[in-house]
């Protein structure tokens, strides 16, 4: 039976920590899907080249996919989007299981990539969604015997990441603030991760993004343990899936010259931005290890109050309203580059 299957007993079978998906999280730019690339190159798990987005996007737009009718509107939307075109299966057979087997997101999820992965010869999966790292208790309650990578990277290179790829959105008043904003998401996405991973115990694991990238070899023999699978970092490097071979990095410059992909906010930033965002962020980036940017220990300015007092209440309450409200049945799903063709089923 597969890992985490329910028999017909109704008993949830857990299976071994060999068999467990793997679920690699993180803020966004923080280095999750090279991470998760490392992962699939070293081979043992089914290649899925594309976040899932189920506990995010895909369980508060449909429902929690508990009723019928929500999964036949699950399956109209999925089977015409990349997240089913990357998954190589046939439509009405995965659509079939669903509808009969579905009760909730970590069992659409569990579903899809057991599938996948029987139809590679593989015995495990894994997920690479970072806006899942907000989700992990849910899915561990979903899929209990899941484990959690959360990747951590220096919130001044995030927060550049951001800034260029234009997803720091301050509200008009603060729009010279693109950088804080984004540093102030940062630290908010990582502190809601952190304090949910205490609560998973050995089954949650952080690791440095910049320790990745300095020792790769040591840091994934580290993982390798934790998850039961062995990462041999030349095996990685020969295989080179995706971002492994291909650096996926919001500066093209770089990723087509010399790639050095961290503390590149000591280049990036003037003294000026440094010091701003030291001041506002900079408590957080000591308490995870980062050395500041500034000299002197930033002071305490109404700027930095009002901005950390206006973003952090405002990520908290658009998070509570759409997993306590039905403003979750309303998210968009413009990430799933739905097709304006039906599929043929």
């Amino acid at each position: 039976m597969p890992a985490g299957k329910t028999g017909t007993s109704g008993a949830r079978v857990v299976a071994s920590r060999k068999q467990a998906p793997v679920f690699v999280l993180g803020c966004p730019r923080s280095g999750t899907t090279v991470l998760y690339h490392m992962l699939l190159s070293a081979g043992g798990f089914a290649v899925y080249r594309s976040e899932s987005n189920v506990f995010n996007l895909l369980a508060p737009r449909f429902g929690g996919m508990r009723s019928a009718g929500d999964r036949q509107d699950l399956m109209d939307c999925w089977l015409k989007s990349m997240l089913f075109r990357v998954s190589g299966l046939k439509a009405a057979e995965i659509e079939a299981k669903i509808m009969d087997e579905c009760r909730s997101g970590g069992d659409f999820l569990r579903i899809v990539m057991e599938a996948v992965a029987r139809m590679q010869g593989v015995a495990r999966w894994a997920d690479c969604t970072p806006g899942h790292l907000l989700y992990m208790e849910e899915i561990k309650r979903q899929i209990p015997n899941a484990l959690f990578i959360h990747i951590i990277r220096d919130g001044r290179d995030v927060a550049l990441s951001y800034v260029k790829q234009g997803w720091s959105h301050p509200l008009p008043w603060d729009r010279h603030e693109q950088l804080g904003v984004a540093g102030l998401y940062w630290e908010w996405v990582v502190r809601k991760g952190r304090e949910q991973g205490r609560r998973l115990g050995a089954d949650y694991r952080e690791v440095s993004f910049e320790e990745l990238n300095a020792n790769p070899r040591e840091t994934l023999a580290r993982l390798g343990l934790f998850i039961d699978h062995d990462l041999d970092y030349d095996r990685i490097q020969r295989t080179g899936i995706g971002s492994v071979s291909e650096p996926n990095s919001s500066f093209a410059d770089e990723a087509e010259g010399t790639f050095n992909p961290v503390a590149r906010w000591k280049t990036k930033m003037s003294q000026e931005q440094i010091d701003a965002f030291d001041e506002l962020i900079g408590d957080f980036l000591r308490e995870l290890g980062y050395t500041p940017g500034s000299e002197s220990k930033p002071r305490t300015s109404l700027r930095v109050a009002r901005l950390r007092a206006t973003y952090l209440a405002m990520f908290e309450a658009k998070h509570w309203l759409r997993i306590n409200t039905p403003l979750g049945r309303f998210v968009r799903l413009e990430s799933l580059e739905i097709e304006p063709l039906s599929v043929n089923r």
